[in-house]
C-alpha cells in the first residue's frame, strides 16, 4: 500500500483500495490526489478528499516518511519583519527536534498552484503561512493528509476553523494616533499598509478611532495604503509633504514605511522631529537605530511566531482545535516625535 496506509491497519481504517472503490476511480488515481498531483480532475480530486477526511485519513499518526519540518511560506522573504519571525520558528523548531525549510510564494495572499504539489511530497510536521489565506481546496488537501497549518496576519478575516496569530493591531493604531494628539498635532496623515490586508485596515481603523474620539477631522488626502516597504512610505510622505496644508506628523503603518517618510521629510528639507513627528509600527531592531530614533508601535513578531509554531504542534498532536490567537502590543516612544512647529 501507499503513503501512510497498510494492509495490516487496525480494524475501521480505510485502505487506498477501499476508497478508490468508494470514489468510483482508481488506486492510482487516489494516490495521484495523495501526492497533490495536477493531473486529475477538480471534482474527482474534491471527492476523493472529502472521502480520505471522511475515513479519518488525516488522523494517520506520524510515520517514518514524513518530514521533521516546519515549514513557513512568504510571499517575499526580503524584510526585516521576516526574519524575526523565522526566528521564532526556529527557536520552537529546535526545542522539538525540527528544522524549518522556507518558501516563498511569489503571490500576495495565497501559496501559488506549485507549492501544495511540493509540501504534500515533503510531508512536513505542518505550516506556517504568513500574510496569507488558502482555497478551500487547498485546506481540504492539507487536512486529509494529517499536515496542520496555522496563519500569521491572515490576509484576511480568517474562517472559524483556520487557526492564526495575529497582533492587537487596532489597539497599535489608537496608541500610536493617541501620542501624537497628546503631543499637540491636529494635522496628522496616516499611511497604512496594503488596503487589502486585515491588519492594514485595523490599525486604519485605530487611526480614525483615535482621531474621532479627540473630536478631529480626518483629512482624506492625508490617509494613503502603502506596501509595508520603504518606497512606498517614501512616495506616498512625498504626496502629503508636497501639499501646502502639509501634515505636522505621519503614522507609518510598519517600520520600513517609517524609514521612507524619514527620507521624504529630508528630501523637503524638513526636520523630524522639530517640522515632522513620525511613528512607526513593528519595532524591528534597526528601529532603535534610525536617526532620530523612531518611535514605534511594538509587534510581538518573534513572540507571534514561536506562539504559531507551539499551536501547529499541539494541532499536529491533536491536542487543541483551531483558535485565534492575539497577541497585545504597546508604543515605544523615542526622539522621533515632538510637539508640532508653532503657528502650523
Amino acid at each position: 500500500m501507499l503513503h501512510g496506509m497498510r494492509e495490516d491497519e487496525e480494524a475501521g481504517r480505510v485502505t487506498l483500495a477501499q476508497v478508490a472503490e468508494e470514489a468510483g476511480v482508481s488506486i492510482s488515481t487516489v494516490s495521484k490526489v495523495l501526492n497533490g498531483r495536477q493531473d486529475v480532475s477538480r471534482p474527482t480530486r474534491s471527492k476523493v478528499e472529502r472521502l480520505l477526511e471522511i475515513h479519518g485519513y488525516r488522523r494517520t499518526p506520524k510515520s517514518a516518511w514524513e518530514a521533521p519540518l516546519i515549514e513557513i511560506v512568504f510571499h517575499e522573504l526580503d524584510s526585516i519583519w521576516a526574519m524575526e519571525l523565522i526566528r521564532g520558528i526556529e527557536n520552537v523548531a529546535k526545542d522539538n527536534d525540527a528544522s524549518v525549510v522556507l518558501t516563498e510564494s511569489g503571490t500576495r495572499h495565497a501559496p501559488d498552484p506549485g507549492w501544495i504539489e511540493g509540501v504534500l511530497r515533503r510531508r512536513p510536521l505542518g505550516v506556517v503561512l504568513v500574510f496569507s489565506s488558502l482555497p478551500p481546496e487547498v485546506k481540504q488537501q492539507l487536512r486529509s493528509r494529517a499536515i496542520p497549518f496555522v496563519i500569521i496576519d491572515p490576509a484576511g478575516d480568517p474562517e472559524p476553523d483556520v487557526p492564526s496569530v495575529g497582533s492587537a493591531n487596532w489597539s497599535g493604531g489608537v496608541a500610536a494616533t493617541r501620542h501624537l494628539i497628546e503631543s499637540g498635532h491636529r494635522r496628522i496623515g496616516i499611511i497604512t499598509g496594503p488596503e487589502d490586508m486585515l491588519c492594514s485596515l485595523a490599525r486604519l481603523d485605530g487611526f480614525r478611532s483615535a482621531m474621532g474620539m479627540a473630536g478631529l477631522a480626518v483629512d482624506p488626502a492625508l490617509v494613503a495604503f502603502g506596501d509595508f516597504h520603504v518606497e512606498g512610505g517614501r512616495l506616498r510622505a512625498m504626496e502629503m509633504l508636497s501639499r501646502p496644508d502639509r501634515p505636522t506628523a505621519i503614522f507609518a503603518g510598519s517600520d520600513l514605511q517609517a524609514l521612507g517618510v524619514l527620507e521624504a521629510a529630508r528630501l523637503h528639507g524638513l526636520k523630524v522631529p522639530d517640522d515632522l513627528s513620525v511613528v512607526g509600527y513593528d519595532d524591528v531592531a534597526l528601529a532603535r537605530w534610525t536617526s532620530p530614533a523612531l518611535t514605534t508601535v511594538h509587534q510581538p513578531l518573534r513572540k507571534m511566531a514561536e506562539e504559531a509554531a507551539q499551536m501547529l504542534l499541539r494541532l499536529r498532536a491533536e491536542e487543541s482545535t483551531a483558535t485565534r490567537l492575539e497577541l497585545s502590543t504597546s508604543l515605544v516612544v523615542r526622539s522621533s516625535t515632538a510637539p508640532p512647529p508653532a503657528g502650523i
